[in-house]
């Protein structure tokens, strides 16, 4: 695991024990800082390795860690309810809203700062051997641009780890050998609990509105992002999409203070031949790949292991993933495309779509579904706002009630002609039928899987 001699013998508190969350922990405790740690979920708590859990008062009594063998601190006490003066830090999870959360106040009241993992990897940097990072964000297509430079870089033979808000925890991984790349996923939350992530290379994709519910507005969520490229030292490479305007001007902003040498554009509507990429269909995969290309050039990657990895990409689940081709019918499974605007993308993709969507819906529109309209043959809706999108949908195509995803999958199937496409692309979330999207895309593989 990643750890840092600056946390020894001070005192975190760790709020939230994901995976993240508990990698925390182990890293703290292996460096042989004292760690109060709380999750509100009791199961959270209890799935804390029997070594690494309290006893008598909190205190370790002894008991070590098997790596380190250093003799453990672990206390399980909600931090919003202890006195915090002289903690080192309070590590959150990202999705704890430090808008309305009170860790936040209660942090600030004892002078205590609010941090994320990705700051502790930052501060463990200057221990481990010699290397680069990569930070990619953007409101769509992070994951798959993440994912893609990770499996460039590792075409390229030069040693990667992937992290941040994809993959394992990165404090949870051993720290890479010299010349070594980490490629980080960063949500904005992840940005705002990180002070000093010096990347070597930051890539912006792009900015549309979302988790409003969790910034003063849409300018708060920009500059958060923004603030990516404000952790860099000059020199650095800044990779920006500016397709959109929030982007573009932060692009002029970087270039007014001094670092246009440092950037690099990526203008919309780039031709670019992706016959050879199977796994980066669509405009926005365009535009996923150029931002790669850019990423991997910054770090001295030669053209011809950047092609082989674009050529290679296995693509990721649930985003445009090809299930199976049946009777010389196509099957993706987009189940990660919660919104409209995720959902637009694929329906681009390809000419000729049957097209599953619905589920508990975000927004009571599919205004930005609308480009792709033209390229669906009919329309499949499913869950909660079936009956709202089937409405929405009339008159623009011929539209099926399917009610399940079972049935819209066996229905599509049994009209999709040679050529065609049977999409899940639901532009919803999956919550009122199951349990995330991940189990959405894998009850559409099933289903496919059914038809023989």
């Amino acid at each position: 695991m990643i750890t840092s001699t600056a946390w020894r013998g001070k005192r975190y508190a760790v709020l939230g024990l994901a995976r993240s969350g508990v990698a925390t922990v182990r890293a703290l405790m292996a460096a042989g800082a004292e760690v109060v740690a709380w999750d509100a979920n009791e199961k959270a708590r209890d799935a804390l390795s029997p070594s690494l859990r309290s006893r008598g008062e909190g205190r370790g009594e002894g008991a070590t860690d098997g790596a380190s063998h250093a003799p453990l601190s672990l206390t399980l006490a909600d931090p919003v309810e202890i006195d915090l003066t002289g903690f080192a830090a309070v590590i959150v999870s990202p999705g704890v809203p430090l808008n309305t959360h009170p860790i936040a106040t209660r942090a600030a009241a004892a002078g205590v700062p609010v941090i994320g993992d990705i700051e502790l990897f930052a501060e463990a940097r200057a221990e481990m051997p010699a290397h680069r990072v990569i930070g990619i964000t953007g409101t769509n297509g992070k994951s798959t641009t993440t994912a893609l430079i990770h499996h460039i870089v590792d075409t390229a033979d030069i040693p990667a780890r992937l992290g941040g808000n994809i993959g394992l925890p990165i404090l949870g991984q051993d720290p890479l050998p010299e010349g070594g790349v980490y490629v980080l996923e960063l949500s904005s939350y992840q940005i705002d609990l990180t002070q000093s992530l010096d990347c070597d290379v930051a890539v912006l994709l792009n900015l549309t509105p979302d988790h409003l519910d969790r910034y003063a507005g849409f300018e708060a969520y920009a500059a958060s992002k923004a603030r990516l490229f404000a952790m860099q030292a000059p020199g650095h490479a800044a990779v920006i999409g500016i397709g959109d305007a929030p982007s573009a001007e932060i692009a002029r902003q970087i270039a007014a203070s001094g670092r246009s040498e440092d950037l690099v554009r990526i203008a919309p509507g780039a031709c670019l031949d992706q016959s050879r990429w199977p796994a980066l269909q669509g405009l926005h995969n365009a535009q996923n790949a150029l931002a790669a290309i850019a990423a991997c050039k910054a770090l001295g990657i030669v053209q011809d292991a950047i092609d082989k990895g674009l050529e290679t990409f296995p693509g990721l689940p649930h985003r445009m993933e090809r299930v199976a081709t049946r009777r010389g019918v196509l099957f993706v499974n987009d189940s990660k495309a919660t919104n409209a605007d995720s959902a637009a993308p694929a329906l681009s993709a390809y000419p000729k779509i049957h097209w599953i969507l619905g589920g508990k819906a975000k927004a009571k529109d599919l205004d930005a579904c609308r480009p792709g309209f033209p390229h669906v043959v009919r329309a499949y809706t499913i869950g909660e706002a079936g009956e709202m999108f089937a409405r929405l949908l009339e008159g623009e195509m011929p539209v099926e009630r399917s009610g399940t995803l079972e049935a819209a999958v066996q229905s599509a199937a049994a009209r999709a002609k040679e050529g065609e496409t049977v999409l899940l692309a639901p532009a919803c979330a999956s919550f009122d039928q199951f349990t995330d999207y991940e189990a959405r895309g894998q009850a559409f593989r099933d289903a496919v899987e059914a038809l023989g």
